[in-house]
C-alpha cells in the first residue's frame, strides 16, 4: 500500500471517536438550533444564497466540500485534496463548491470559533470572491487545536487581510454579520451514508455524498476525478 494512503487511514482511525463524540454532541446542537432564524444571507453572484455555497471556478463537474475550520481533518483533507481541486477549477473541469459549517462550537471554549471562522469565510468572499480560496487555505495554515479557544476575530481579520480582504470584510467579521446564517445552513448538510449525523469533511462529486471511510483514500484521481463526466 502507498505511504499517501496509509497515512490518510490512520488519521480517519485515530479521528474515530472524535466524531462519535460529535455525533453524541451534536443531539444537544441540533435541538438548540432548530429556534435559530436563518438571519440574513450574503449576497454575491458567487454565493448560492440558498445551498451556502461559495463557488470557485465554473466547470461542468461539481465537488462541494463541507467543512468546519476548527476540523482537524479538513486540514487533512486540504492537504491531501485542496491542489488537485484548486486545479480542476481554475482550469474548467469542476466548479468548487465550498461549504463553510459549524459543527465544533463545543470544542473552542465557549468563543464559538467555528461559526465565527465559517462567518469571515462568507464576508470575505463576499466582498471579493477571488479571496475565497485563498482565505480557506490561510485559515488551515493556522488552525488552533481542538479544545483551544480558537483565533480571535481580530486574528481571524489579520488573515482575511493577508490574502487581500479589505474593511468591508473585516467589518463583517467583526459583526458576526452571517453567523445565524451559518447555523441555518450547517442544518442541510448532507449526511454520509451510514453516518449519525452530520460530519466533516463531508464531500459530494456531481452529486454523489461520498463516505469518508470508504471512499477517501488519500488518491485524488480516485477519488475525486474519477467520479467525473
Amino acid at each position: 500500500m502507498a505511504a499517501g494512503k496509509t497515512n490518510w487511514f490512520a488519521i480517519w482511525v485515530s479521528v474515530a471517536v472524535v466524531v462519535i463524540v460529535v455525533a453524541v454532541g451534536g443531539i444537544v446542537w441540533w435541538s438548540n438550533s432548530q429556534a435559530t432564524a436563518p438571519g440574513v444571507a450574503p449576497q454575491s453572484s458567487a454565493i448560492n444564497a440558498d445551498t451556502g455555497a461559495i463557488a470557485v471556478g465554473s466547470g461542468e463537474n461539481t465537488v462541494d466540500t463541507y467543512v468546519d475550520f476548527m476540523c482537524p481533518v479538513c486540514n487533512q483533507f486540504e492537504q491531501v485534496y485542496g491542489s488537485t481541486l484548486e486545479q480542476v477549477s481554475s482550469d474548467g473541469t469542476a466548479t468548487l463548491n465550498i461549504h463553510p459549517i459549524a459543527i465544533l462550537d463545543s470544542q473552542s471554549q465557549g468563543t464559538q470559533y467555528s461559526t465565527r471562522s465559517a462567518n469571515a469565510m462568507y464576508c470575505v468572499a463576499e466582498e471579493d470572491p477571488a479571496n475565497s480560496l485563498p482565505f480557506l487555505q490561510a485559515m488551515y495554515e493556522n488552525q488552533p487545536e481542538e479544545g483551544t479557544a480558537g483565533l480571535d476575530d481580530d486574528a481571524i481579520i489579520s488573515i482575511a487581510q493577508s490574502v487581500g480582504a479589505g474593511d468591508a470584510a473585516a467589518s463583517c467579521i467583526q459583526s458576526g454579520t452571517y453567523e445565524k446564517y451559518v447555523t441555518a445552513l450547517t442544518r442541510d448538510t448532507p449526511i454520509q451514508e451510514g453516518a449519525g449525523g452530520i460530519s466533516t469533511p463531508t464531500i459530494v462529486v456531481n452529486g454523489q455524498t461520498l463516505s469518508n471511510s470508504t471512499d477517501l483514500t488519500g488518491d485524488p484521481q480516485v477519488d475525486i476525478l474519477a467520479r467525473f463526466s
